[in-house]
């Protein structure tokens, strides 16, 4: 069975979880796993040298638990679903990976707010540190303009999700009709 992984990334505060639980809405057969759900308990939390807790660094998270639970639905995903010659995109489990270190500047009013030169200070720094991280890697990264509405950058993603749906749909069937062509 095949699997559809998404990655959505970007400064804190940027409306990741929002676009993925609104993709998640009209995906069928779609799971979310937020990075926020995986921080280290407070106390386990550094303070760097102005006294904010250092949220935005790897460190801060327990990666080991979150790479545990995708691993988790992985399986759960393969045993699930019944593979066929017949697979529609429907079928294929999706699973929209949403956090801060996967991959935008975007100013936001915080409630309550952050403290003077919080933002400025760790949260962009730290954000642009991990974006370099990310863009020497050789995956196939969509960048959105976060300065676009909710409602566009939700058709953005969902357009492109159902055209490599439908691709990965057609290149099954493609190779399902090669197999069967190479056993006569």
């Amino acid at each position: 069975m095949k699997t559809f992984i998404v990655g959505i990334s970007g400064v804190t505060n940027g409306g990741k979880t929002t676009l993925a639980k609104n993709l998640q809405k009209h995906l069928p057969n779609c799971s979310v796993i937020s990075q926020d759900d995986f921080f280290k308990p407070e106390s386990e939390i550094e303070t760097d040298k102005n006294g904010f807790l250092q949220y935005d660094v790897l460190e801060a998270l327990n990666m080991e638990k979150m790479m545990s639970t995708i691993s988790c639905w992985m399986e759960s995903a393969r045993r699930s679903v019944v593979s066929t010659d017949r697979e529609s995109a429907e079928e294929i489990p999706i699973l929209i990976i949403e956090g801060f270190l996967l991959f935008n500047y975007n100013t936001r009013v915080y409630e309550p707010p952050d403290s003077p030169g919080y933002f400025d200070g760790h949260v962009w720094p730290m954000y642009l540190k991990h974006r370099q991280e990310m863009q020497d890697i050789t995956w196939e990264v969509v960048y959105l303009d976060g300065t676009k509405s909710e409602e566009d950058l939700f058709l953005q993603v969902y357009e492109d999700l159902i055209q490599e749906l439908a691709k990965q749909k057609s290149s099954d069937s493609i190779k399902t009709e090669c197999s069967k062509s190479f056993l006569k």
